[in-house]
């Protein structure tokens, strides 16, 4: 049975025995805002460097040329390293859409297929439905929120299956996790109270 991905972690075609959920990776806009101007700035710490070394404006704006390379114009550069460095760090997440993926569950085999992204190879995890004793909430509130979803496994840690990023509404989440719950047969633990 063939089942249409979509962009979001939203559960997709519910049937009797196939369930898939697609996992958005790092091609966020955000990611994308913060390569951008980590990007340019590393590249302008970086002319005002070379500007103040070489005594010639490099840049349009303001008079770097006027800085003194010790300390200032050092500085500057060490901040156009560090910046660009980043920036081609995050770049890199974004080409390889770093944490994508897909959840699969199927009845017919009887396996939980979990499928990530990494850097240099993919991660899959293969899980026997039977192991899977509950869906969990994991809800805590406060200063570094986190709402996500997870399965407790028989034997083994609690699996989050959600994407990592900002927390999801807590109606979509109970939503989600009673609809899998439902599809697995099993119990959902962590309602909030």
């Amino acid at each position: 049975m063939s089942v249409k991905k979509q962009e979001s972690s939203k559960m997709e075609n519910p049937s009797e025995t196939y369930l898939e959920q697609s996992i958005k990776g790092s091609r966020k806009i955000s990611n994308y805002f913060v390569a951008s101007s980590l990007t340019i700035g590393g590249i302008g710490f970086s002319l005002a460097s070379l500007s103040s070394y070489f005594g010639k404006n490099f840049l349009p704006l303001g008079n770097p040329s006027s800085l003194i390379f010790v300390p200032q114009g050092l500085i500057m550069g060490l901040y156009g390293i560090a910046g660009s460095l980043l920036a081609i760090y995050l770049w890199n997440l974004v080409v390889v859409d770093f944490g994508s993926g897909f959840n699969t569950f199927d009845k017919g085999t009887g396996q939980l297929v979990l499928s990530r992204r990494g850097f240099f190879k993919e991660i899959l995890v293969e899980i026997d439905l039977k192991d899977i004793k509950a869906v969990k909430l994991d809800i805590r509130e406060g200063l570094n929120a986190k709402r996500r979803i997870c399965l407790r496994i028989q034997g083994r840690k609690d699996i989050p299956i959600t994407p990592a990023g900002p927390p999801s509404p807590l109606l979509d989440l109970e939503q989600e996790g009673a609809e899998l719950a439902r599809f697995l047969n099993v119990n959902l633990e962590g309602l909030p109270s």
